[in-house]
């Protein structure tokens, strides 16, 4: 049995890899669709063709990633590509934060995300490919969303280097690297601050961001940078230094 898995697949980015890959991916059996909304993902299924195994697990608690690896051992199914979107972000100075959803955005961004990839890799075969969700925010520290960039640095640094690795058995990592994107990823995001004025002025949607990704990943490009504007931050941000990026980007 052929699969795609992709998580957060309830909304935003995810939502979206689901209906691409539909129409990319022709011989998949099932796409496994994982979030916590099950009713986002009924309604989801009568948008494509291909069967849509759903799993409402909540992959911030330890149960539901036993049962999505559980299921992985039964079914011994072929991953042909995996989509790791679930994650948040809160904007707001760290000493103003919350420290169980501090903890638990290092969690989701992070761990589950490492730990979801390691258990799909023995499922997975030549030509495979993992999409994995950074953001431009990986580039250089942010203040107001300190946490929030340290992860997704961690998950671009991360990819490229798996990529490496992968390679010699024909798997393709790509880490894809968007500003900021108009989602649902801002009704939680913006709870206690706004988002940088400029950054609304450079907000991508969600469609263009995925169709960019395929074809990265479809082109065996380590990294994804979607818009002219963020590939200058992305050129920017390692040709001058950090210090002085930080007093411009306030």
């Amino acid at each position: 049995m052929n699969i795609a898995v992709i998580t957060g697949a309830s909304s935003g980015l995810g939502r979206e890899f689901v209906r691409q890959i539909d129409s990319i991916y022709t011989h998949l059996d099932e796409i496994w669709v994982i979030a916590r909304r099950k009713e986002r993902l009924l309604e989801l299924s009568k948008e494509v063709i291909v069967k849509l195994r759903i799993l409402p697990y909540d992959l911030a608690e330890e149960e539901g990633l036993k049962e999505l690896y559980k299921l992985l051992k039964k079914e011994r199914p072929v991953i042909r590509i995996l989509v790791n979107s679930a994650g948040y972000g809160i904007i707001g100075k760290f000493t103003k934060s919350e420290w169980k959803e501090t903890i638990g955005m290092i969690h989701l961004n992070c761990s589950v995300l490492t730990s979801i990839t390691y258990h799909c890799l023995p499922y997975m075969r030549n030509n495979g490919r993992i999409i994995q969700i950074a953001s431009s925010a990986a580039f250089l520290p942010q203040p107001k969303f300190a946490v929030y960039a340290a992860t997704k640095s961690y998950v671009l640094s991360f990819s490229r280097a798996l990529n490496k690795e992968l390679k010699s058995r024909g798997i393709f990592v790509t880490a894809v690297c968007p500003g900021p994107v108009s989602t649902e990823f801002f009704h939680r995001a913006e709870k206690k601050e706004k988002m940088a004025f400029y950054k609304m002025l450079v907000m991508a949607k969600a469609p263009d961001v995925v169709r960019d990704a395929m074809n990265a990943s479809l082109r065996r490009k380590d990294v994804a940078v979607y818009g002219m504007m963020m590939k200058f931050v992305a050129i920017t941000a390692k040709m001058l230094p950090h210090k002085v990026l930080l007093g411009i980007f306030k």
